[in-house]
């Protein structure tokens, strides 16, 4: 412990933290220290080097608040909330895959009937989403809980709109699937959009010469009874941005065409005459008896 020096200072730090009585805390300190101890010696930081480090995640943590988790995005563009959600959810093969969540999800959504306009306030392009639910082996699953939420055609969630309360809300809604599996809704096209830009994140992005735009998507949480709650989105074919999802979220079944409808027959049996863009997608949700341990 005295005389440490490059080849052993690593030895004695794992053996400091052997002392820890907690075993998960002793395991990840000690797999954290060897880690990022190796880290180091690949790099071999100048001082300048690593004080620029420190003080990156200093003005990251400076910029976290109330309404923004510049942490939190920091994991996102490295990948490392995508890895964590790809532990955490195992699925069986034949499962719909799990996607992060997002930070623009929140509790306060109307329960609406299926078939109902969720678009609120919102202008666009007019969007009917139609989903099926399904188990493994391939039964509909009825009455889950379908929770939807999206941007409007600007890239804009409700609460960043102008004129939106605490108690509105629009392009989010929670529904039920029928007998037979299905829901759908009526809403607005959603658009791609910048993650923010202005803080540490945003300067690693444009020094590592990506783009902090994401892909037009709709976000949907489905919680089936007997089923683990997936936590996915459906997003939009052809959109630009859909190879390099700054945050890691698409999954290559996830992308699914958006056609455009000269009105027609609606999910319930009516017609409309309104133009519409329209999707379909079909979510398998897997047993609860494969969650994660």
């Amino acid at each position: 412990m005295l005389d440490v020096n490059e080849e052993t200072i690593t030895k004695a730090v794992t053996d400091a933290i052997d002392r820890t009585p907690d075993d998960r805390t002793r395991r990840i300190m000690q797999s954290l220290v060897t880690h990022l101890h190796a880290f180091v010696r690949d790099i071999e930081p100048s001082d300048a080097e690593w004080f620029a480090a420190i003080d990156f995640l200093t003005r990251t943590g400076q910029m976290c608040s109330d309404v923004r988790q510049e942490f939190i995005l920091l994991s996102d563009t490295l990948g490392v909330t995508t890895l964590v959600d790809a532990i955490n959810h195992r699925y069986p093969s034949g499962a719909t895959v799990n996607s992060v969540l997002g930070p623009f999800y929140y509790e306060g959504r109307p329960s609406l009937p299926n078939g109902s306009d969720i678009s609120g306030k919102a202008e666009g392009v007019p969007l009917i989403f139609k989903g099926s639910v399904r188990d493994t082996q391939g039964n509909p699953v009825a009455d889950a809980a379908v929770d939807v939420w999206h941007s409007d055609a600007e890239g804009h969630y409700d609460m960043m709109l102008p004129g939106f309360g605490e108690d509105e809300t629009a392009m989010r809604a929670s529904l039920r699937t029928g007998a037979d599996g299905q829901f759908w809704f009526r809403s607005v096209m959603p658009a791609s959009y910048p993650i923010p830009d202005d803080g540490p994140v945003g300067a690693m992005m444009r020094a590592t010469h990506r783009s902090n735009m994401r892909p037009g998507h709709v976000h949907v949480m489905i919680d089936a009874p007997g089923s683990q709650k997936l936590t996915t989105m459906v997003f939009v074919a052809g959109d630009p941005f859909v190879e390099a999802d700054p945050v890691f979220g698409v999954k290559r079944e996830l992308i699914q065409d958006f056609h455009l409808n000269e009105g027609g027959v609606l999910p319930d049996g009516t017609h409309s005459d309104e133009t519409h863009m329209a999707v379909e997608y079909v979510f398998t949700v897997a047993p609860a008896a494969t969650a994660a341990a």
